[in-house]
């Protein structure tokens, strides 16, 4: 059973003032992507009422501590995805930095990633409805803002990517075709909108379904997308090209030994999804317990017909385990005419 239901918290003008004069001071570029008025105006309306908010603080009732924990824990689980993506990014003619749109961007794990791998020419702003995932990311030096998917608070026509990914879910089904008008709208000509998600159906609907709902502190009551609606939101919206793919996105985890790698993994997903209905029934092993049933979920048909499944392989030159739960995720890609 769902142990909580998510805090519910409030963000208004005076927030949003403070977190756009953080951002000019820190990332003049990104900043000036940003429309102030639009931004306050949205703000003064959110400040009418609260939202829930599944992403804020554990002891509120969201899952974000847990959440930011995983990310800590293992920074690259989902860092072969994450650079797929922003490979897709178009570099600017000008040599100047293509900007990024992070729209679901937590507590700023694609900058991060990106960092880390060394990935250049890019200038990523980290968005998200949650302040409680915001005030993460601007801990981990991430310039970030408060704004909803649908809701976008930049320019017309004012950057490069918009990466809608990893809590597409998340976004109501009456909201999604507006979050892809909205997208083509601050695009730049030439520009590129990445949404990310998984099918209705695959393996990780299946994940969410059976195990993240009923054991999660928030629950995960969310449609999946199939591939017929991304690319009606594209044309609808006017993309002049597009397509929708599969692409590869696993989940990593890598240890000393094949046991600890597998562990691992387990505590990533334990802390990722907020599990704490499985911590309660197994409290001496959940990471192991959580292990075994992404084995049995986690079976992704290549094109070939054959099964990827769970796997634990040993790097000679590293010395050390990687433990691989494959996912195949879903993207549509839309790119603004030049």
């Amino acid at each position: 059973m769902t142990e909580l239901t998510g805090c519910h918290v409030t963000f208004g003008e005076a927030d949003m003032a403070d977190h756009l004069n953080r951002l000019g001071a820190a990332a003049p570029d990104l900043h000036a992507c940003v429309d102030p008025a639009r931004a306050l105006a949205w703000a003064r309306l959110a400040g009418t009422g609260d939202f829930r908010d599944d992403f804020g603080e554990d002891g509120a009732g969201g899952r974000g501590s847990s959440y930011i924990r995983a990310q800590a824990r293992n920074l690259t689980a989902r860092a072969q995805g994450i650079q797929h993506l922003l490979s897709l990014v178009p570099a600017r003619t000008d040599g100047r930095p293509a900007v990024v749109v992070d729209v679901l961007g937590g507590d700023g794990l694609v900058r991060r990633v990106a960092h880390a791998r060394g990935l250049t020419g890019l200038s990523v702003l980290t968005c998200d409805a949650s302040p409680y995932m915001v005030r993460a990311a601007w801990t981990e030096d991430c310039p970030a803002l408060v704004q909803r998917a649908d809701r976008l608070l930049m320019r017309d026509g004012s950057v490069d990517a918009v990466l809608v990914a990893y809590g597409s879910h998340h976004i109501a089904a009456d909201d999604r075709a507006e979050l892809v008008h909205e997208a083509y709208r601050v695009l730049r000509p030439g520009g590129v909108l990445l949404l990310h998600d998984f099918l209705v159906g695959s393996p990780m609907d299946t994940w969410f379904r059976d195990v993240v709902d009923p054991y999660s502190r928030t629950g995960h009551a969310f449609d999946h997308f199939t591939r017929e609606e991304m690319w009606g939101y594209l044309t609808k919206a006017g993309f002049a090209s597009g397509e929708v793919t599969a692409m590869a996105d696993p989940y990593v985890a890598t240890a000393v030994t094949a046991r600890e790698a597998e562990l691992e993994l387990g505590r990533y997903l334990l802390d990722m999804y907020g599990l704490a209905g499985i911590e309660r029934r197994h409290p001496a092993d959940a990471a192991r317990h959580t292990v075994e049933r992404a084995k049995t979920v986690f079976r992704d048909r290549r094109e070939d017909g054959s099964l990827e499944t769970f796997s634990v392989t040993y790097d000679t030159s590293a010395r050390s385990w990687t433990c691989t739960v494959p996912r195949t995720a879903v993207l549509a890609i839309g790119r603004k005419a030049i």
